[in-house]
C-alpha cells in the first residue's frame, strides 16, 4: 500500500492536516505528519521527514505533500535517488484527502500522486 507523509513548517498543521485527513478519508493507508523543527519550532526537519516516510513504507512508495516554502526544499533533497517517494504538486488539505482515500484502494503510487494533483482543479464555489 502506498503511504502518505504530510511536511509542513509547523508541527501543529501537519498533525491536524492527518487528522483531519483520517477523519474524512479514514485509516486504510498509512499516514504521518513531519512538521516544525527538530527543536519544536517553526521549520522543517529532513529527521522529521526521513523517519515519517520509514513509518509509512510498505514497499510500495510513498507520496509527500508540502505546505511551502523549505518545506519543498526539504522534500525535494530528500527525494534524489528515491524513486519510490514522490512529491506531489498539489493543495495540501485537498490533496492529503484526495491521495489518502485513493491509496487506501489499494491504488499505485502513480494514481495516488494523480489523485493529490487532481484535487487542484476542484472548485469549491461550482
Amino acid at each position: 500500500m502506498v503511504g502518505l507523509v504530510l511536511i509542513s513548517h509547523s508541527a501543529r498543521l501537519a498533525e491536524e492536516a492527518v487528522a483531519l485527513a483520517v477523519g474524512i478519508a479514514g485509516d486504510d493507508a498509512p499516514i504521518r505528519p513531519a512538521g516544525g523543527t527538530d527543536e519544536g519550532g517553526l521549520g522543517t526537519s529532513l529527521t522529521k521527514l526521513e523517519n515519517a516516510v520509514a513509518e509509512v513504507d510498505q514497499g510500495d512508495g510513498v507520496v509527500v505533500l508540502m505546505d511551502l516554502g523549505s518545506a519543498v526544499l526539504t522534500a525535494r533533497a530528500f527525494v534524489e535517488d528515491r524513486p519510490d517517494v514522490v512529491l506531489a504538486d498539489a493543495p495540501f488539505i485537498e490533496g492529503a484527502i484526495s491521495a489518502l482515500v485513493t491509496a487506501g484502494t489499494g491504488a499505485t503510487l502513480e494514481a495516488v500522486v494523480a489523485a493529490a494533483e487532481e484535487a487542484r482543479t476542484i472548485g469549491k464555489l461550482c
